[in-house]
């Protein structure tokens, strides 16, 4: 029971009580700890049973049984709620008065969020999948730029999935009162993310970055370079290294999905290198783990890519494992150097074979060949023979637009001998924020701007014989919006900035456990591309079902559908998302569906959402949401 009287749910997973107290590990998430994801129980199990860990999980305020409200994501509410939390579980007779962290996404999130703010129980955090930064580096905006297609995933899921019930057997009599008042209460978070298209306090809010010296206990983080939360790793333990805090970065070639099961391999079993990173900082015992602190303890386990085939699907990739220290003294700073290109009349619809960032569960797969891309793009080329990237590539560009608005979409691609383009790395920029995050600058047409491209994290080999492609264009749709209007950009020049690793690290490779489980199967999915010739438009199209069973004899099913859409010679832009959950428990069925249908214009987002929950076949509630919000860039 929270200090206002709101009481949090959550399980416990204790281990037996001939162990005595043990350190507690903490998970807390808003997706429903037991119906829809109940089925991240093995792992808990295994904390439990296998290295004698309690292990707690908690279903966020307003979410799943929680009592309360969930008004947005990362509220400080919610931080000082798990503050609470810590302090309750440290004082249990069964707790030694140690409390870790840890969590996939959301959960590494919050994770990094509540170390920040430094409780004295809290001795250790693992960040799976998650970023420091909340407004470059998340489902929202990237480059300034609206991330369009996550408009029909998590940015939409969340209000259907927020608007469900509380369990019945959890909650108990009243249970159905409560399901009103949540409904009549809920505000679907999407609008929010929308408003805020500027940086500022309200994304520096849950943001490490570039506060890093709020963090003191040590800090794990799991990445994978198919994923979209990719960016944090170099960065965040470069810092933390200079601040002295125990660090370890173990970066996979894995999407947005479990290391054991993720598509592509290798995959690994994470369970036993989390339990040494508790096991060394709860318990004290010094196994020798990798913590960045000494020479031979190098902080970075790492999946060194090397060409590979792109696919959809891919199942594996090829490469290597490394172990390597950061900032790695093996790594120098070489440039490519751009020569000047015609103007180039930007196609809205270019990046649909990148697809999305932030690859995950179908039908948000992985990149597919880039040569479609390229061929609508300019391209620069060179000989990659020897090349190995470590770290983040950058380009300088001195760039013009006919408009007052641009973007600049970069792909730094590995062109194969048969001309296949396997996509490396990618950098966006939005030129209206090519000055700050936090201020727009619109463009006078003609003039030349020099402006600074990131491009994202890697680690890759690039195999002899084959070239490395920089393309430039002035969109990468569907995974962001395409420009507000139609305009043309020039490439004047530039330098493109690599990390050239080169090899050889003193330290030998990691020892890691390969996965027992086998890798995720499509199901129910649907991911096409549509082109109406005739009217001039490029659609995207997704779907998704699923059902399974979960804890209180409850079945779950889940249904997701979307579509974007871009007029090539407009530049409008729609997006269509239709999201439905369904919980059926012994005695009781209940379901909420919610739609959304938001308008892309020059100058607003144009937004309806609607909302149905029902018992059975009776409707409990319905409510709609119109918002014009103005587009600031």
């Amino acid at each position: 029971m929270m200090e206002d009287g709101v009481g949090l749910s959550a399980t416990l997973y204790l281990p037996e009580a001939r162990h005595g107290p043990q350190p507690c590990i903490l998970e807390a998430l808003p997706y429903r700890k037991d119906d829809v994801t109940s089925s991240f129980r093995p792992d808990y199990v295994r904390f439990r049973d296998d290295h004698a860990y309690a292990v707690c999980r908690l279903d966020l305020r307003g979410t799943g049984s929680s009592g309360g409200n969930a008004f947005d994501e990362y509220a400080r509410r919610e931080q000082l709620d798990l503050l609470a939390v810590i302090d309750w579980l440290a004082g249990q007779d069964w707790c030694d008065g140690n409390v870790g962290m840890y969590g996939t996404s959301y959960s590494g999130f919050n994770s990094l969020q509540v170390a920040c703010e430094r409780p004295e129980q809290l001795k250790a955090v693992i960040a799976i999948y998650a970023t420091d930064d909340r407004y470059t580096d998340d489902v929202h905006y990237r480059g300034g730029i609206l991330k369009l297609l996550d408009l029909v995933d998590y940015c939409h899921y969340m209000t259907p999935m927020n608007a469900l019930p509380p369990v019945p057997a959890i909650w108990g009599e009243g249970w159905r009162e409560e399901w009103v008042r949540r409904i009549a209460t809920t505000e679907p978070w999407v609008l929010t993310w929308l408003e805020q298209q500027l940086d500022g306090d309200y994304w520096r809010h849950g943001s490490v970055r570039p506060d890093y010296d709020r963090i003191a206990c040590p800090t794990m983080i799991v990445a994978g370079w198919a994923d979209g939360y990719r960016n944090n790793t170099f960065r965040m333990i470069e810092q933390l290294r200079a601040n002295g805090v125990p660090h370890r970065l173990v970066a996979g070639p894995w999407s947005h999905a479990a290391t054991g099961s993720a598509r592509p391999g290798p995959r690994i079993d994470s369970v036993p290198e989390m339990s040494a990173w508790w096991d060394r900082w709860l318990r004290g015992i010094d196994n020798g783990v990798d913590d960045g602190l000494a020479p031979d303890r190098p902080a970075v386990t790492c999946f060194m890519r090397s060409s590979t085939i792109p696919s959809p699907v891919l199942d594996t990739s090829k490469g290597s494992w490394i172990r390597e220290e950061w900032p790695s003294p093996r790594t120098t700073i070489e440039s490519r150097t751009l020569d000047e290109r015609t103007d180039y009349l930007v196609r809205p619809d270019v990046g649909v074979d990148a697809w999305i960032d932030c690859a995950g569960h179908l039908p948000f797969g992985q990149s597919l060949d880039q040569r479609f891309d390229d061929a609508a793009s300019i391209t620069w080329e060179w000989d990659a023979e020897g090349l190995m990237l470590l770290g983040h590539p950058r380009l300088r560009l001195s760039i013009s637009a006919d408009a007052s608005t641009a973007h600049v979409c970069v792909k730094l691609c590995d062109v194969f001998p048969d001309g296949t383009s396997a996509l490396v790395s990618r950098g966006t920029l939005n030129l209206f924020l090519r000055n700050g995050w936090d201020r727009v600058e619109p463009l006078e047409p003609g003039e030349v701007y020099d402006v600074v491209v990131d491009l994202d994290a890697c680690a890759y080999r690039f195999a002899p014989g084959h070239r490395m492609r920089l393309s430039i264009a002035g969109a990468d749709w569907p995974n962001t919006a395409a420009p507000p209007m139609p305009v043309s950009i020039k490439a004047h020049a530039g330098d493109l900035i690599l990390p050239r690793w080169h090899g050889d690290p003193p330290h030998s490779p990691p020892r890691l456990t390969p996965s027992a489980a086998p890798a995720e199967e499509a199901g129910e999915v649907e991911w096409r591309i549509e082109r109406d010739v005739l009217r001039g438009t490029t659609s995207c199209i997704t779907g998704y079902g699923s059902t399974w069973p979960a804890a209180y004899d409850a079945t779950v099913s889940e249904h997701r559908s979307g579509r974007v859409m871009v007029d090539t010679a407009t530049f409008e832009q729609s997006s269509w998302a239709k999201a439905t959950f369904a919980v059926s428990w012994p005695d009781v069925e209940v379901s909420t569906s919610a739609t959304m249908d938001v308008r892309v214009m020059p100058t607003s987002y144009e937004v309806v959402i609607d909302l149905v929950a029902s018992q059975g076949v009776e409707t409990v509630a319905c409510r709609r949401w119109e918002r014009s919000i103005t587009r600031h860039a």
